[in-house]
């Protein structure tokens, strides 16, 4: 039976990243496998594809239980399965956040590691960015990050200049050392296709001799003997085989990895008992501190001429700002509007014709509501109960409510004046709290960010430590989004990247094992 150096148990984002640089010293045998297959599908590589792309056979298709904060809907969770992970299906925003999102997850830890001056080279090393190299950007990195001009469309740049003619900041981009104001979406695009973290990543080194990629190969469970995995349980062509390394990490993502530890006998004791699985870690923890971002779909304007259909990836724009004041230019946001060129709806509203409307989205950059995911059964294609409690908490409402006026704010600005001529959604009678809120729990829909269920930290509860190493596990780590303690600011992708990068660095052959430096 052959054995890896190291197993990377899933092809998303974060496991294309360690595939590349764990393996690039030609000498450790490093084998990363993935339950879907090659992102062969051509709309994939369609900017504009992006939202109609969900729910095809490369999507995990996992959904949210109904939310009463929400009138009731129950909420699609698009997920990546296939090599690239869910990086072949989000919207190619390329946001890092603010620098003081990463001050919780340095201070849950104890390291510096994880603040956002430890995670910079990741973020650099990550990137090849369209406008050249600064302190902040690099242009030898594998992910092309394209920063447009001339391609923004025209109803986008209104809403920009709509922001700024109200004192919103403009920001060179959204990956310095400001994050409040207005600019155009860094974007994953490259010669007008997506690139996914496959295609950057994992493709252009598939043929090295050290390197063995497993795709349509789901990973079953992890066997454990007293503090080491010794193996994992894998299907492949219909067949269940054992995989053996000396260390592995996970890298399924915020809902799979979880559901991987609880079917293997790691999790919160009652949870494991209900479906059957006997218990040999006990982790209360594991599964708890789910998060997501929220958009309100949407504050609607009726065009007075045709909008014309987007040359990048239909929304362009995304507008950071303070709760306090449009103005303020200092600190995290508290809320983001987003400018679509088409007209972007939940599906309680029946949305203009495309090319006669165009939408800003709405939403809450640092939502305090928490919620959990459990098991519903202990085999892999038993659906976990998905809550995340979507608008729980009254700062999160208020938040919401208002990141709707600022939209309002802007789309009724002289600026717009061009362009409106008239709001669509919520409407002009919209007008107190209660009908903000009616509105925004019809309107609400994710902006596919989940987090936190495997969270990192120093405390006895946290799944993983500093070294994101899972607590109790001698050769057992995790890096993805799940270990995420807090949401960044926006999209979180890009911080994957610099987890993955910045944990990569530090994992260094030591004798017979691997570690992290």
């Amino acid at each position: 039976m052959e054995k890896y150096d190291v197993l990377i148990v899933g092809g998303g984002s974060a496991g294309c990243v360690l595939a590349n640089r764990l393996s690039s010293d030609g000498q450790t045998a490093v084998a990363l496998v993935e339950a879907g297959g090659k992102p062969t599908d051509p709309d994939i590589a369609v900017p504009q594809m992006w939202p109609f792309i969900q729910g095809r056979d490369f999507d995990w298709c996992y959904e949210t239980v109904a939310q009463p904060r929400t009138a009731g809907r129950r909420h699609a969770w698009p997920r990546g399965k296939v090599l690239g992970g869910s990086s072949c299906l989000h919207a190619m925003a390329h946001v890092r956040g603010h620098p003081d999102d990463f001050k919780p997850w340095a201070d849950a830890t104890g390291s510096s590691l994880w603040s956002y001056d430890g995670l910079l080279p990741g973020f650099i090393k990550s990137e090849t960015f369209s406008q050249g190299r600064t302190s902040y950007h690099g242009i030898e990195g594998p992910l092309p990050v394209y920063l447009p001009d001339a391609d923004v469309n025209p109803v986008v740049s209104a809403f920009m200049q709509a922001g700024q003619s109200m004192g919103v900041p403009k920001l060179s981009d959204h990956n310095g050392p400001n994050l409040i104001g207005t600019t155009p979406n860094s974007l994953t695009i490259r010669d007008g296709k997506r690139v996914n973290v496959a295609d950057a990543y994992l493709f252009p080194i598939m043929d090295r001799s050290n390197l063995t990629v497993l795709p349509g190969t789901p990973a079953l469970k992890l066997l454990l003997k007293k503090n080491r995995v010794t193996g994992v349980e894998v299907e492949q062509d219909g067949r269940v085989k054992t995989l053996i390394a000396d260390q592995y990490i996970l890298s399924g993502g915020t809902i799979a990895n979880p559901l991987l530890l609880m079917r293997s006998g790691i999790g919160p004791e009652e949870d494991l008992a209900r479906i059957g699985v006997p218990l040999l870690f006990r982790r209360e923890a594991l599964g708890q501190n789910l998060q997501d971002h929220l958009l309100g779909a949407g504050n609607v304007y009726r065009s007075k001429k045709p909008v014309p259909p987007s040359k990048l990836q239909l929304s362009e724009s995304l507008m950071y700002l303070s709760a306090e004041d449009l103005a303020k230019s200092i600190g995290k946001p508290d809320v983001v509007l987003g400018c679509v060129t088409g007209p972007s709806v939940s599906e309680c509203f029946e949305a203009p014709a495309p090319g006669e409307a165009y939408t800003f989205l709405f939403g809450v950059t640092h939502p305090t509501s928490r919620g959990f995911l459990k098991p519903t059964g202990p085999g892999l294609a038993d659906k976990p109960l998905l809550d995340p409690a979507y608008l729980q908490t009254e700062a999160d409402r208020a938040y919401f409510r208002r990141a709707l006026e600022y939209a309002r704010e802007v789309g009724h600005s002289e600026v717009m004046s061009d362009w409106r001529l008239e709001e669509v959604l919520p409407g002009k009678d919209a007008r107190t709290a209660e009908e903000f809120d009616t509105f925004i729990a019809r309107a609400a829909i994710t902006h596919h960010h989940p987090i936190g269920t495997c969270r990192m930290g120093a405390d006895d509860e946290a799944i993983v430590d500093d070294n994101l190493k899972v607590n109790g596990l001698d050769n057992l780590h995790i890096v993805d989004a799940s270990v995420f303690p807090s949401l960044t600011s926006g999209p979180v992708h890009a911080a994957i990247l610099a987890v993955a990068e910045t944990f990569a660095a530090g994992f260094q052959r030591k004798s017979d094992r691997l570690d992290v430096a």
